[in-house]
């Protein structure tokens, strides 16, 4: 495999799984792999969209933990999604995985149905910038601001095209930060998915929430079950052995 500039192979440490990553660009944090476990509970077989894929590291992680039948990362940034490519041909997944280069508001039915693809998915997974337009750091390289602010979609374009191609009962997952949750929930309810799991993660005992996890099912009956925080550093600011679990997994 050859590496671009500054690019690197990192060892996923499931199922001698790696990832080609940019050290200038974004490269997946802990929100992604919690992600992941999350979602760990899909079924065996299923057609998965990742929107906003980046590295590919969602679909190939789950590759790890489950038999899919089918998984497509979605990326708009040309040079990101063939980093991706290059991962999926590194790990020999090119019969499981395929990374499109787009951007999410042309997603609809019929731009699956072109590339031979189905055009509803069992399940819609996704890490979205976090960050509204204008607010907070701007990062200099576009890589990084793409990947952080809401440039080229926003919050509700995520939730919109996931409702729009979501089977009916399909599962969404989703990870953001907790002073979206209003909105997020606002929008799913809006857009048909309802909430069913929740779960917060704190960086210690002593801080409150940094991210929020969150499943929720298309055209289902409203109930909410909310789980126990998961703290990532326990008092000594060690892993706790919940995370150590999620990492050896």
């Amino acid at each position: 495999m050859n590496l671009k500039e500054n690019e690197r192979i990192d060892d996923l440490g499931c199922n001698n799984l790696k990832i080609i990553q940019n050290k200038n660009w974004f490269c997946f944090g802990i929100d992604s792999v919690l992600l992941v476990d999350f979602a760990k509970n899909i079924k065996e077989n299923s057609t998965i969209l990742d929107l906003g894929t980046g590295t590919g590291i969602i679909p190939i992680l789950l590759s790890g933990k489950i038999n899919i039948k089918k998984a497509v990362g979605i990326e708009i940034q040309e040079n990101v999604a063939d980093m991706a490519k290059r991962s999926v041909e590194l790990n020999n997944l090119q019969n499981k995985i395929e990374i499109i280069c787009s951007n999410i508001l042309n997603l609809n039915n019929n731009f699956f149905i072109e590339k031979g693809l189905e055009n509803k998915f069992d399940v819609i997974i996704t890490n979205p910038p976090y960050k509204k337009k204008g607010e907070g750091v701007i990062n200099e390289k576009e890589e990084k601001l793409i990947s952080r602010h809401e440039i080229t979609a926003d919050l509700e374009d995520f939730i919109k095209v996931s409702s729009n191609l979501l089977k009916d009962k399909g599962e969404f997952y989703i990870v953001h930060r907790p002073e979206r949750l209003v909105d997020i929930l606002d929008l799913m309810r809006k857009y048909k998915i309802e909430p069913k799991l929740m779960r917060m993660v704190c960086s210690n005992y002593n801080k409150p929430p940094k991210l929020v996890l969150i499943k929720g099912i298309r055209n289902a009956k409203p109930f909410l079950k909310i789980e126990n925080n998961l703290y990532i550093y326990d008092e000594k600011n060690n892993y706790t052995e919940e995370i150590k679990k999620i990492y050896n997994s």
